[in-house]
């Protein structure tokens, strides 16, 4: 399963919202600095899900397709 995400770095609080049937809004603490936020995007991500998760497309992007396995 492939979902649509946009990142929000540098929130206050973390979470995931749902905004669309297969795309969500993602907000994390961390800085987009040396992977930071990616790493931890596909920690919350998998622990959402309950699936593995790895990033598809938008590596340097806000937007990214992440595919659930």
């Amino acid at each position: 399963m492939r979902i649509t995400i946009t990142v929000k770095t540098n929130a206050r609080e973390e979470k995931i919202q749902k905004i669309g049937e297969t795309a969500f809004l993602v907000k994390l603490k961390e800085s987009p600095k040396n992977g930071r936020a990616n790493a931890r995007l596909l920690n919350l991500v998998s622990r959402f899900f309950q699936k593995n998760a790895r990033i598809i497309h938008g590596r340097t992007s806000r937007h990214k397709i992440i595919e659930l396995s």
